[in-house]
């Protein structure tokens, strides 16, 4: 039986979530909280399996009882969030401090909420039996942000595929095949052109200018790191990133499983503690050395061209197992460069990335999956451990260095 309290301070939230735990079999309402306050004390009294935890309430916010809890009674927590700029940089705040993972809150009426109850309650499953550690603070982890007229209300249902708004491309302009897309950008890149894209375009799929590295967009060598990862990823990720040196000689193309309007935040801190360059990748931008290129919210990342010319492209196919992006996805467009190929999983729930990497693996390219020790949640990695597959299987504190080794190799 897993035991819940749901603090949020909305009635209609605690009630929505309340029923829904209490109608499926294996789950327990044991209190519900109204403000940050009320859950301190409540977790203290009922030490429960599962806190689901909203970040905006009065009297003591979401973040501030979370640390409180995380250091004094620490449990599984789930986070909801509700704003994308501000509520981004929160989230991953939290995530920092000890919960495990988040959902972005929903509005509109019941029957919307249940249409995604499913995943509500696989994903509080998976935080529930997730690795608690208490782990030390960084007060100043994340800058505060206070830019109120760029922040704009998103909802779980693009998370599971949904017909939601999103902004989309112009139709004046034509598809271009990847290779194409791929020829274009790096001419445009290479005479340091600005995007020429109107305002009223996808950002997402806006073509910056870019420094291009002597040689090839992929730098002296071949080699492409790729790497997937789900939940507990954004901890594991300050694992892994930061270690890598600035002079790595490939680039490395990530997917961690979030909705838009998170990855760019993600991306942003990530890049504040290393050396090589993290940035939220665009279509058709090439994949320099030294750089990593985290999949947007909302879009599949794929890999065009050829082993001295690389490119990302991004699309917005339907969700694979919910997911978009996909860690199989990528995965699988990688699979064309064989042996240049280190492909990395790491924590996750279920096993998105294990066809992907089975394929990279009879194509000659290198395996290494996070070990159960380390991961918050061992359900991708150990999809591909039990496979069979790994050439390595190393704490998450170790693993950059062995991608370092591969790529130098």
């Amino acid at each position: 039986m897993i035991r819940v309290v749901v603090a949020d301070d909305s009635a209609f939230m605690r009630k929505v979530l309340s029923d829904l735990f209490e109608k499926t079999p294996g789950f327990q309402v044991v209190g519900t909280a109204r403000d940050g306050r009320e859950a301190v004390k409540l977790v203290a009294k009922e030490r429960p399996d599962l806190l689901t935890l909203d970040i905006n309430m009065p009297v003591m916010d979401g973040l501030s009882a979370l640390e409180i809890i995380m250091k004094d009674c620490p449990v599984p927590v789930l986070m909801f969030s509700s704003l994308t700029r501000k509520g981004a940089d929160e989230t991953l705040r939290a995530l920092e401090l000890g919960a495990v993972d988040f959902l972005c809150k929903t509005g509109g009426s019941i029957s919307k909420i249940d249409a995604i109850e499913a995943d509500i309650i696989d994903k509080c499953r998976s935080v529930a039996g997730a690795k608690i550690n208490k782990s030390k603070i960084n007060k100043n982890i994340f800058a505060k942000k206070q830019e109120a007229g760029n922040l704009k209300r998103i909802n779980i249902f693009e998370r599971k595929g949904y017909n939601v708004a999103q902004p989309q491309t112009p139709a004046s302009i034509k598809p271009k095949s990847a290779q194409e897309k791929l020829a274009s950008s790096v001419q445009q890149h290479k005479q340091g052109l600005t995007s020429m894209l109107a305002k009223r375009e996808n950002p997402l799929l806006k073509k910056k200018a870019a420094p291009v590295y002597a040689g090839s967009s992929s730098g002296s060598g071949t080699k492409l790191v790729a790497l997937g990862t789900s939940t507990g990823g954004p901890r594991a990720l300050q694992q892994v990133i930061p270690k890598l040196p600035g002079s790595m000689p490939c680039g490395m193309v990530v997917v961690q499983h979030m909705p838009a309007g998170f990855t760019k935040s993600l991306a942003d801190r990530l890049n504040s503690m290393s050396q090589v360059t993290v940035k939220e990748a665009e279509d058709g931008e090439p994949i320099l050395p030294g750089h990593v290129y985290i999949a947007p919210g909302g879009y599949h990342l794929t890999v065009a061209g050829n082993a001295s010319n690389r490119a990302i492209s991004l699309n917005q196919d339907p969700p694979l197992a919910s997911h978009r992006p996909a860690v199989d996805i990528m995965f699988d467009s990688v699979v064309k460069y064989g042996g240049d190929i280190v492909s990395v999983i790491l924590t996750g729930m279920g096993c998105d990335g294990a066809a992907g990497m089975k394929k990279i693996k009879r194509a000659g390219g290198y395996v290494i999956a996070e070990s159960d020790e380390t991961c918050v949640v061992y359900g991708m990695p150990k999809s591909v451990v039990e496979a069979g597959i790994a050439d390595e299987v190393l704490p998450v504190g170790q693993i950059a260095d062995a991608i370092m080794k591969k790529v130098r190799n």
